[in-house]
């Protein structure tokens, strides 16, 4: 945990250098494609200390000035599985960026899709000094919370103080400047296998790139595609990818649980080129153009051509499907999907919020026909989501598909606050830590 906590403050501190600067790039590495965006900030204060303990902050003064997708290759599950496949198509990805963008960077944010996710909440509790709170009590409190064994082999991706209670007094934001003898902190704590962690990182080192931030995709995603309302009363948002579906819950605009399912529009492609026998290429074709999950009667009389566009023969080979065939294909996968989203919102307690609203966002959720199967295995309050309109964002990455991109542009401009972003008292660190000496010396003489 110490070794985490201390890389990841120096990534903050590269990322803080790097908005001083005025330029940065974000980059969603998923499944089905790699989206890379270059964040040019204005004016030389566009970097500012927070304020408080924040919460998701709106959007601050930046513009994208350069945007370059490509197809994904070497990714499954949204973790990398062929490293050399996935160096090439970030190479490409960032270099058509910086192209656009006419500058180099060399410091990026990236998302993590995969590396099966899991939240923990954690509580603590410290008795105040007298005077108002100040930000080493709120340091104290965080490290005081008991961090559970979560095993071997998995790091913490996130760490975020969601509440803050000073003498039963719940529901506070910033305790800091309030009086108070005892403050109590809830936090929920995101952990994800390193080696998912350390193979982008890796990755990216191999791309002449410096790591200056890594975020879950599914957190970026609510954070894009959830309003303001939404976030507050709580919320979930779906983001359906190729190869992994992403889940976060939000309230009082803090995500307080995140889970992901290993499966995605990528199966649903899968399951129409064996079940039609076409190639990978014709299915993801098929599922763009002719796609659907609610069936109607005119679909029967609706005839697909297939044998064309696999042999290039349009005379001899005429093998067509009816689109209520294609649909009979697509619709046991999606709801198989709905139905493992359905099951980790029952577990992490959903129907106990406020509001019970459900946004589905991502690439596959562009499905024809999902508006309406989604109620029926989710719930009643279920929308289809677009991310935030940024400025300078192309018209082409305005759609679901890019709801982690932009989300991710929205976190690097004014990250939420966590764990690692105050200064861990001296009793935290090990016994023979040099810089516990040295607390201990400065604190003492």
């Amino acid at each position: 945990m110490a070794d985490f906590y201390e890389s990841q403050r120096a990534m903050r501190s590269m990322r803080k250098a790097a908005l001083q600067r005025g330029v940065i790039a974000v980059l969603d590495v998923g499944t089905s494609k790699v989206a890379c965006l270059v964040l040019r900030f204005d004016g030389p204060d566009h970097f500012k200390a927070s304020d408080g303990v924040n919460a998701m902050a709106g959007q601050s003064a930046f513009r994208i000035v350069g945007a370059a997708t490509t197809r994904s290759r070497g990714v499954r599950f949204g973790e990398i599985d062929a490293m050399p496949e996935t160096e090439r198509a970030i190479r490409t990805a960032v270099q058509g960026a910086q192209k656009m963008a006419q500058i180099r960077v060399d410091h990026v944010i990236v998302t993590i899709s995969g590396g099966a996710p899991r939240s923990y909440g954690l509580a603590g509790q410290v008795d105040v000094e007298g005077g108002p709170v100040s930000e080493q009590d709120v340091a104290s409190c965080m490290a005081a919370c008991d961090v559970p064994d979560f095993g071997e082999g998995r790091e913490v991706l996130h760490a975020h103080p969601v509440n803050f209670a000073l003498d039963h007094r719940s529901g506070m934001g910033d305790p800091r400047g309030h009086r108070g003898s005892t403050l109590a902190c809830d936090m929920h704590l995101l952990t994800v296998d390193s080696n998912t962690v350390a193979s982008v990182i890796y990755c990216l080192k191999r791309c002449d790139l410096e790591v200056a931030g890594i975020a879950s995709s599914s957190y970026v995603s609510g954070i894009s595609s959830l309003v303001e309302d939404e976030q507050e009363l709580g919320a979930a948002c779906v983001d359906l990818g190729g190869g992994a579906t992403g889940l976060s819950i939000f309230i009082k605009k803090h995500m307080i649980y995140s889970d992901s399912v290993r499966m995605g529009g990528d199966n649903i492609t899968s399951d129409i080129a064996k079940g039609l026998q076409v190639s990978l290429a014709t299915a993801e074709r098929l599922k763009t153009l002719h796609g659907g999950v609610v069936a109607t009667s005119i679909d029967d009389r609706d005839r697909i051509a297939l044998g064309g566009a696999e042999t290039g023969d349009w005379d001899r080979d005429q093998r067509t499907v009816s689109r209520a065939e294609l649909i009979g294909i697509m619709r046991p996968r999606v709801e198989e999907i709905l139905e493992e989203v359905r099951a980790q919102l029952d577990a992490a307690g959903f129907d106990h919020l406020p509001s019970q609203q459900i946004v589905l966002t991502g690439g596959s959720s562009q499905i024809p026909g999902l508006d309406h199967l989604a109620p029926r295995i989710l719930g009643q309050q279920v929308r289809i989501g677009r991310p935030l309109r940024v400025s300078g964002l192309p018209e082409k990455a305005t759609g679901a598909a890019f709801a982690s991109a932009v989300g991710l542009c929205l976190f690097a401009a004014h990250p939420q606050d966590e764990w690692w972003d105050f200064e861990i008292p001296a009793d935290r660190y090990p016994a023979r830590s040099l810089r516990r000496a040295v607390k201990w010396f400065k604190d003492n003489w």
